[in-house]
């Protein structure tokens, strides 16, 4: 459920096929993200599930899977 709705947010911010989104996908490398994309990726993230992350927590984000596993820890 998680990595579904993380799926659709990304595709829609960075305008990418959800079929290319994997756990493993990195958001700088394999999809290109800025720090502005990663902020919006985190905002939607945040309204979707209605968690806050901590700034020094998304910082270390670097895959689809580590941003999967700070929502299930936030929720």
């Amino acid at each position: 459920m998680e990595f579904e709705k993380l799926k659709e947010a990304i595709a829609d911010i960075l305008n990418v096929d959800p079929n290319e989104v994997t756990e493993e996908t990195t958001f700088t490398e394999d999809l290109g993200a800025d720090s502005l994309d990663v902020y919006q990726i985190v905002m939607k993230i945040e309204e979707a599930f209605e968690i806050e992350i901590p700034a020094e927590t998304i910082k270390e984000i670097s895959t689809v899977g580590e941003a999967v596993l700070v929502i299930r820890n936030c929720i």
